[in-house]
């Protein structure tokens, strides 16, 4: 259910990250990093896949363009200090009347291991509960799906369980660990939280 009253598009500063909307002229750089990222962007996210060329890149960033003007969904290009496009960040599957929403993520191969994608989840979720109101974020990941664990358990988000064949990865049911993330939880240091979680 989209929010009725969509903010306008807005830039989120994640140092050393800028996070902005999705542009036309992002299309050729979003087909190059794509491109770069079968083997592992792709073993997750069913659009990134072995014949993505540019018109399929121009179509993307069109839906999240419509998307966000529709106030369906909220979603943003990563770019590095040297106004290279690293990822991908948002928020889909808006709950106006539950004020909830699900983040997901995406860094190109190249840029992996840096903490790009805590930083840019952080700011979308913060973006998330501030600008859209959100009472609740949620994760979910693949259960092979580690490095988006890991990123979830970085900015604060707490695992709450297994769903079973909760999503669909290239025609296969697949679990998932599900994350939730409150405001408040975005306060606390994470391994305070994953220490509480556990015990």
């Amino acid at each position: 259910m989209p929010l009725q009253n969509p903010p306008g598009p807005a830039n989120l500063d994640a140092p050393p990250l800028v996070l902005r909307p999705w542009q036309d002229g992002d299309a050729p750089a979003l087909h190059e990093a794509v491109r770069e990222s079968l083997a592992s962007v792709g073993r997750w996210l069913a659009w990134c896949r072995a014949d993505y060329d540019l018109d399929a890149a121009i179509q993307r960033i069109t839906f999240c363009r419509q998307g966000w003007q529709a106030g369906e969904q909220y979603a943003f290009a990563i770019f590095d200090t040297a106004e290279r496009l690293v990822g991908g960040a948002g928020l889909n599957q808006l709950d106006e009347r539950n004020l909830r929403a699900n983040l997901g993520y995406w860094i190109r191969s190249s840029a992996t291991g840096r903490g790009y994608a805590a930083s840019a989840a952080r700011a979308v979720a913060t973006f998330g509960f501030e600008k859209l109101a959100l009472r609740r974020i949620e994760i979910v990941a693949a259960e092979g799906n580690l490095p988006s664990q890991r990123c979830a358990e970085r900015i604060g988000a707490r695992r709450e369980g297994i769903a079973r064949q909760r999503v669909l990865v290239h025609g296969q049911s697949e679990d998932a660990v599900v994350y939730g993330l409150i405001p408040a939880d975005l306060d606390q240091p994470a391994a305070a939280q994953n220490a509480a979680t556990s015990s």
